[in-house]
């Protein structure tokens, strides 16, 4: 059997030789696998731990230098994330917050503590203007880039069939649901749509039969789904309770979960969700998974196969080519933060590297720069077929000349409001 390997090139791995005597790499990971979100966050934490602990198994770390990757348990509180952050700092390499929440409130700090926050497909969707936020990543793709694709997707790809159509954003009422609302406003107004929000308290996420009682006065074309956690479930459920058409029910690559579907089996046909990641069985890394991780009885992962799992896995596998990459750029194995910044800052997930990795087809291809922290990599249509998601489109890509003005919109406001910020002026 061929073994993938997820180390640099290989003239990086001779920069790097050293790094058999190296401690380790911490890279911290701030997790929540108890709280009303654990449902969908521990299939993610199980898939983002599988991937390192093979490449310490496997490949004694990354350039030879084990990755000390420990998790901080959140329960998705916003309070007890920035706990976790400040505990975990001193020695860390990364922050992962893993909220929009937490995102936001660490982001200012990143100017003086100089530790890169990554948070792939979520926090705050500005955070893509690498001139702004200079220690800040979003990679593959960001929030506006999902509700570009969205309605994109709901128009068929004439966003002129829109003018005088209903489209309701049911989102959880929380930094995270809010964040599409600005680029669903502005296309609204560009394209003649009316945008109808419906906001889900933390406490209604399981009860949502006010919202769902709304939406049957409204009559929305579309529904667009931001939800997170037991809103999903609960969403899906009332969904198929109140009859609203599948088929008009579209969620963000957060609420496309298995388990929230196999509730509600073959009624939940029809169900959508965008995602920038794409489950393959067949995936070379799997086998080494299993040589490495699977059989030696190293993994808690139920379904390997999962949607979420399966993205756990490429969201390593992205700060893992940032270290290899930093490992290159500075040609030492125990890298620091800022140096893991350099490498964040010049990904390139390519098709070829992809193959290399035994990962192709689990993510489109994207890279990095000094102005672009997410790539921008596009996404698939994921749909529901009573029994598990399947793709139902062809990648699709968000409509970057209408985001990129309102990315450096918000970004300049968030500057402003938090003077003084240092931008990167000489980034082109």
């Amino acid at each position: 059997m061929k073994t993938f390997r997820t180390l640099a090139l290989a003239t990086a791995v001779s920069l790097v030789g050293v790094g058999a005597m190296a401690e380790g790499i911490f890279a911290p990971n701030l997790t929540y696998r108890t709280g009303p979100f654990a449902a969908t966050g521990i299939p993610l934490m199980d898939g983002q731990k599988d991937y390192m602990t093979m490449l310490n198994e496997r490949d004694g770390g990354i350039g030879g230098v084990p990755i000390m990757f420990e998790e901080c348990e959140t329960g998705y509180s916003t309070e007890k994330g920035v706990e976790c952050y400040e505990r975990t700092k001193a020695n860390a390499v990364v922050t992962q917050p893993w909220s929009t929440g937490i995102t936001l409130q660490v982001l200012p700090k990143t100017n003086t503590d100089m530790i890169p926050i990554l948070a792939p497909g979520y926090g705050f969707s500005p955070m893509a203007n690498g001139k702004v936020f200079q220690w800040a990543f979003n990679p593959p793709a960001s929030y506006w880039d999902a509700a570009s694709m969205i309605v994109q997707d709901i128009a068929a790809g004439d966003l002129g069939s829109l003018n005088g159509k209903k489209i309701a954003l049911l989102h959880l009422d929380h930094p995270f649901g809010k964040e599409p609302i600005p680029v669903l406003e502005a296309m609204a107004a560009e394209y003649g749509f009316e945008l109808v929000l419906i906001p889900v308290g933390l406490k209604e996420m399981q009860n949502q039969s006010a919202q769902w009682l709304q939406i049957r006065k409204e009559r929305p074309d579309n529904v667009v789904m931001w939800g997170w956690g037991a809103m999903n479930a609960g969403a899906i459920t009332e969904a198929v309770k109140t009859k609203y058409p599948m088929d008009q029910f579209i969620g963000v690559w957060w609420s496309g979960h298995d388990a929230d579907l196999k509730q509600v089996g073959e009624a939940g046909k029809g169900y959508k969700s965008i995602s920038w990641s794409m489950p393959q069985p067949d995936a070379p890394l799997l086998a080494d998974l299993k040589t490495h991780v699977y059989d030696k009885g190293m993994s808690e992962a139920e379904d390997t196969n999962a949607v979420f799992y399966q993205r756990g896995l490429v969201i390593s596998m992205i700060l893992a080519e940032a270290i290899a990459k930093a490992q290159e750029i500075h040609g030492t194995g125990e890298i620091n933060a800022a140096q893991l910044r350099d490498g964040l800052e010049n990904l390139d997930i390519s098709e070829a590297r992809l193959e290399e990795l035994g990962m192709s087809g689990m993510v489109p291809p994207f890279s990095t720069s000094c102005d672009n922290h997410t790539g921008h990599s596009g996404a698939w249509m994921l749909e529901w077929d009573g029994e598990k998601f399947v793709q139902a489109s062809d990648l699709l890509m968000a409509d970057a000349a209408f985001i990129a003005p309102l990315e450096a919109e918000k970004s300049a406001e968030y500057a402003e409001a938090n003077a003084p910020w240092p931008v990167n002026e000489s980034c082109n």
